[in-house]
């Protein structure tokens, strides 16, 4: 396992902000390297954001790591995620909810598209969908989801996409302006209900499409 890696590890155990043990598996299990430039491999496990191109960056490990613990995957959950950038998130999702689970994984930039499908066959994912669509409006073809998670940021708490989520499902999405956001855990309860929690500040691109910037 790479060094730097080892070191998040620890940092995030020492921090308390990662210890849910699937987690920590898919990160060991999927080679962040093969979801950024080549030209940045050396640097896959900085704890930074690094860009991908087209405006558009992967997020910084322990953000993907806070993020995908607290979507509390279990195995065989089918997930929507709006926002594939270059397939890393969609890989550790995968990963988690196992050969039995789906990931359904929107991307609005078709060189993305290409890039992601090229890194998920490179990772040997292979339980990962990924559609050329403005996920900002959801996919309601393959709902009801058990989760979805925005991995760009949004203007409002998406609520319209409540109706793709099952009963006892999670929505997680920054939330803000162009220059900064809270992340939102929206929990979907029964009979129309909800609850919100804000698990923090966070900095992401913005989202495009309808719903978008």
């Amino acid at each position: 396992m790479d060094k730097k890696l080892e070191g998040l590890i620890s940092y995030w155990h020492r921090r308390g902000i990662v210890r849910d043990k699937k987690v920590l598996e898919a990160f060991r299990e999927v080679r962040r390297e093969l979801f950024v430039p080549s030209n940045l491999a050396e640097d896959a496990y900085s704890d930074v954001a690094l860009p991908i191109g087209y405006g558009q960056t992967i997020s910084q490990p322990s953000t993907v790591a806070a993020m995908t613990q607290a979507l509390a995957l279990k195995a065989g959950m089918r997930v929507l995620e709006i926002g594939t950038g270059s397939g890393y998130q969609a890989a550790l999702l995968a990963c988690i909810v196992g050969s039995r689970g789906r990931i359904f994984t929107t991307e609005i930039i078709p060189e993305l598209v290409s890039l992601a499908r090229k890194n998920l066959a490179r990772a040997k994912i292979r339980n990962v969908h990924i559609l050329q669509v403005d996920g900002s409006e959801g996919y309601a073809k393959e709902a009801p989801y058990d989760r979805i998670i925005f991995t760009a940021a949004t203007p409002k708490v998406p609520l319209h996409l409540l109706p793709q989520l099952k009963d006892g499902g999670i929505l997680l999405a920054p939330v803000g302006s162009i220059f900064g956001q809270h992340m939102i855990r929206v929990r979907k309860l029964a009979g129309g209900k909800r609850e919100e929690e804000n698990l923090g500040e966070y900095i992401f691109v913005p989202l495009r499409g309808k719903g978008g910037f």
